[in-house]
């Protein structure tokens, strides 16, 4: 059995007064990946912002462990320094800050030591070519002008370079062409080993052909209702939530 990395026991969060995680639990070995499927407004996303400490969702209560260290203390730089990373299903752009400066400054809070120019310039190149990305991008402003595929693979780009314990990927196949999914698809195959976890948003199989997944998760009104193997996704692409929906007495 996996070495407990991602440990969540009933938890119950969600944003001002409204509670959208209802007592959710959830377990990820090390070395493993996990899929999270459920219909619009579920909490699927909002499950990973309070994974990452997102100060804009609360927790009321339950239990989150990361490698066994209790999560609900931590900041969300401190969670990112323990190994954690989110990427997001739309990522922000930031003016003044290059794609190079921005990976670079986020690698040495994460190792807390110096990064070197020069091996670290040669790194990055090899990466974006990784990912067909142009040399020129690293000079570019984070995300500035780019379209929603550069945006995707850079958010990738980073996974690469940073090398985090647990992945966490809302939706970053979401928009995409089907090149554009393949290359992601790669990346984050390259990415994953038998040191580090994802647990991945989706609702393209695409992104999943190059991974073996270890385990699949329903949340419907921020409960897991129902879990399996990768067969779980076949199903409900087959037959939709509806038949969870009506097992389980949620109106749609």
């Amino acid at each position: 059995m996996a070495e407990k990395l991602l440990e969540i026991k009933d938890l119950h969060a969600g944003v001002e007064d409204k509670e959208i995680l209802k007592g959710l639990n959830l377990s990820i070995g090390k070395g493993e990946v996990h899929v999270i499927l459920g219909p619009n407004g579920s909490g699927k996303s909002t499950l990973m912002n309070i994974i990452m400490g997102h100060p804009k969702y609360q927790v009321t209560s339950g239990e989150m462990f990361f490698e066994g260290e209790d999560l609900s203390s931590l900041k969300t730089f401190e969670r990112t320094r323990k190994g954690l990373f989110l990427s997001f299903q739309t990522p922000e752009e930031i003016p003044g800050i290059t794609v190079e400066n921005m990976i670079r400054t986020a690698k040495q809070a994460v190792t807390g030591q110096k990064v070197k120019l020069f091996p670290f310039r040669k790194e990055l190149k090899a990466m974006m070519q990784e990912l067909k990305m142009k040399p020129e991008y690293a000079e570019r402003y984070m995300n500035v002008g780019f379209s929603g595929g550069e945006k995707k693979r850079n958010e990738i780009l980073q996974l690469l370079m940073l090398q985090p314990k647990l992945a966490l990927l809302d939706e970053t196949d979401s928009g995409l062409d089907v090149d554009a999914v393949q290359i992601v698809s790669e990346g984050v195959a390259k990415f994953h080993n038998s040191e580090n976890s994802c647990l991945i948003i989706t609702h393209n199989t695409r992104i999943l052909e190059k991974l073996h997944v270890d385990k699949v998760h329903v949340l419907i009104n921020g409960k897991i209702v129902e879990e399996g193997g990768a067969e779980l996704i076949d199903d409900i692409n087959h037959r939709g939530f509806t038949h969870i929906l009506a097992e389980q007495n949620v109106a749609k």
